[in-house]
């Protein structure tokens, strides 16, 4: 992991594209800026977990019969 430290309004870029500002800095809290191409998806953690898991289940209950896929294929 690499770690930055910085003050704020001081910002960080990942690759030429993603940039970083340090909006504000609370006792329990840094909030964040983040500019980035639509293409990318960003999350907060949290956010990124659930979507991850809804995912894993609905590819574990999508299981397609064969003749059912055989349909599709005419």
């Amino acid at each position: 992991m690499l770690v930055f430290t910085r003050k704020k309004e001081e910002r960080l870029m990942i690759g030429n594209d993603i940039e970083i500002t340090i909006l504000s800095v609370g006792k329990d809290s840094v909030k964040l800026g983040i500019k980035a191409p639509r293409s990318i998806a960003v999350h907060r953690w949290e956010v990124y977990e659930a979507i991850r898991a809804q995912n894993l289940a609905a590819s574990n209950s999508a299981v397609l019969s064969p003749e059912i896929l055989k349909k599709f294929s005419k």
